[in-house]
């Protein structure tokens, strides 16, 4: 079950590998008009994005997801490492359903989301409860929790953009 976190994540990031560079530059200029309150540094910001820095920032991220998945395993899946992260994983598979409903159609990650990260996270929490080892989990907590994976992704992007010298 712990490294079934890594696996649905793996699974889960390579629809946005392969869709982020295409639905972006399809998209940004429609959403641009739609949403002009958003700063334009913001879309600028996302028109750069391309499919290497995209990748490479997924790697970056696959490094935060393998070592929660192992210390899962490593504590039998007690660890607040794990189960945070299962958590802020779960939470942002809602957020790519909210990205969706916000833009009225596909948004990357929307597909995986309701197949795969949700029930996954459910699955695996449920599994955690039986064994008698999911930590309770209060809004609080969701909210770090999103926070957090927030801050991964951020800081994901800033290695990639770093690691391909980009400014």
């Amino acid at each position: 079950m712990t490294f079934g976190l890594l696996a649905a994540w793996a699974l889960h990031d390579a629809e946005e590998v392969v869709t982020v560079p295409r639905w972006t530059r399809d998209g940004v200029p429609e959403l641009r008009g739609r949403f002009p309150r958003v700063p334009d540094r913001i879309w600028r910001r996302l028109e750069t994005i391309d499919r290497r820095e995209f990748a490479t920032a997924v790697a970056g991220m696959a490094v935060v997801v393998a070592a929660a998945a192992a210390d899962g395993y490593r504590t039998g899946g007690r660890s607040a490492f794990y189960q945070g992260t299962l958590n802020g994983f779960g939470l942002h598979g809602l957020v790519h359903l909210a990205q969706a409903a916000v833009v009225r159609g596909y948004a990357p990650g929307s597909a995986t989301s309701p197949l795969l990260v949700i029930p996954f996270t459910l699955w695996a929490r449920g599994r955690l409860r039986r064994s008698g080892v999911l930590r309770p989990t209060r809004p609080r907590d969701a909210v770090q929790g999103l926070a957090i994976a927030a801050a991964a992704t951020v800081g994901s992007h800033l290695m990639a953009r770093r690691v391909l010298g980009r400014s």
